[in-house]
């Protein structure tokens, strides 16, 4: 009994200091708060082009295949205020590989940290998107 109390405590002694380290990360990706759009509601914005479409996924990926008209945070991340529209308003929808991805967040992160105020994101990624029938782009064609 006093062993197992003693290893039990000796483990709350080492992974205290741990818990501490990984909250600011974990507040990092809690700090990120979008209302979710629907796959409905993402072919509309598509078509009336009333978004701007924030892929997060790899630039493979995107280049194998993305939403129209959307602007790859891997390969745009250093510039990233260069490719999105000047307005702060302007609805900024991210998106990544699919219901359990959660690679969106880090890109809607930027993009609040540059001043954007209407984000949104769509939780079926490119996934959601291909499955449904709807068009994708490929980067060379």
């Amino acid at each position: 009994m006093k062993r197992t109390l003693s290893l039990v405590l000796r483990s709350a002694l080492i992974l205290t200091p741990l818990s501490f380290a990984a909250a600011p990360l974990m507040a990092a990706v809690e700090s990120v708060k979008a209302p979710e759009v629907s796959l409905d509601e993402v072919k509309a914005l598509v078509g009336s082009k009333g978004a701007t479409f924030l892929d997060a996924n790899s630039s493979k990926m995107f280049s194998e295949a993305h939403i129209p008209g959307a602007v790859s945070f891997a390969e745009n991340k250093e510039a990233l205020a260069k490719v999105l529209p000047t307005d702060k308003n302007a609805l900024i929808v991210a998106y990544c590989g699919g219901p359990r991805c959660t690679a969106w967040e880090s890109a809607a992160a930027e993009v609040q940290k540059l001043g954007y105020t209407n984000i949104k994101h769509f939780k079926g990624g490119i996934k959601v998107w291909q499955d449904s029938g709807a068009k994708v782009e490929k980067k060379n064609g």
